[in-house]
């Protein structure tokens, strides 16, 4: 299901009223970055991409307009994706899959796909996970590097990738040549490089995160947790926040979903 994208108004910014068919409380919330960054991670992880004129890309929209306009902060959630979070379910119905995205449980889009189909048909394309069983810390790590794989490597990015790595191998330590190690020496030198264009970005090293990890392992609460506090806790603005869409928005995303009842 297309969305229009946000027309936004100046005085109020845009809500979730605005944009989707939902009622409550929600309707009435302004679209915050945080809120934008957790859709585009369950649509990386479940259907393999953002899709195109779907929610997420709506959210990001409104969001980075709300931000503009300062009603919302950059690391800012409505209280409601907060305490109710972003799900995407899939229901079988006879030869078809049909997938519905939610914020806080109203239904903000929707797609159909052939049963069966590895994403392929309507408007999911690509690799996805949706029917895949639970999503690993690998797949979670690959997303990062879809939704921000052009973001320079900073300091809390190669802490929660090291949190990452420990989790996923069981090993209790970081790999020497792993990612966590490759992530830490992008953390080191990219402040002393002056280009953007050849500062090492997360998508350089996370792409192809499964198949450079030893070991990998469903994604857990405990998991998301921990690398959670590390991403915060090595914060380099000092601020001691996640990045919308970063590793740990990734990994958050992930147990959330994993821990859905019925998730196949």
């Amino acid at each position: 299901m297309s969305q229009e994208q946000p027309q936004g108004d100046q005085n109020r910014g845009i809500m979730y009223g605005d944009v989707f068919n939902v009622s409550g409380e929600i309707a009435s919330k302004n679209i915050a970055p945080r809120d934008a960054a957790a859709m585009q991670s369950a649509e990386n992880i479940v259907l393999g991409q953002t899709q195109k004129g779907g929610p997420a890309s709506v959210m990001q929209s409104a969001a980075d307009f709300n931000e503009n306009i300062g009603v919302v902060g950059h690391d800012e959630a409505t209280d409601i994706t907060r305490d109710q979070g972003i799900t995407i379910a899939e229901r079988v119905v006879g030869d078809r899959r049909v997938i519905a995205e939610a914020v806080g449980g109203e239904v903000v889009g929707g797609y159909a796909t052939t049963k069966g189909a590895g994403g392929g048909g309507g408007q999911v394309e690509g690799q996805g996970r949706s029917g895949g069983g639970e999503i690993t810390i690998g797949e979670a790590l690959e997303a990062t590097a879809v939704a921000a794989g052009n973001r320079p490597v900073d300091a809390s990015d190669a802490a929660a990738i090291q949190a990452a790595e420990v989790r996923a191998t069981g090993l209790g330590q970081i790999m020497p040549g792993g990612i966590g190690a490759e992530a830490q020496a992008a953390a080191n030198a990219n402040p002393l490089i002056e280009r953007y264009q050849d500062k090492t970005k997360l998508g350089d090293i996370l792409r192809d995160a499964t198949h450079r990890l030893p070991g990998d392992k469903p994604v857990t609460g405990e998991d998301a947790e921990r690398v959670v506090d590390a991403e915060t806790g090595n914060d380099p603005r000092g601020r001691g926040a996640t990045h919308p869409g970063g590793v740990a928005s990734a990994l958050s995303t992930a147990a959330a979903l994993n821990e859905q009842p019925n998730r196949p």
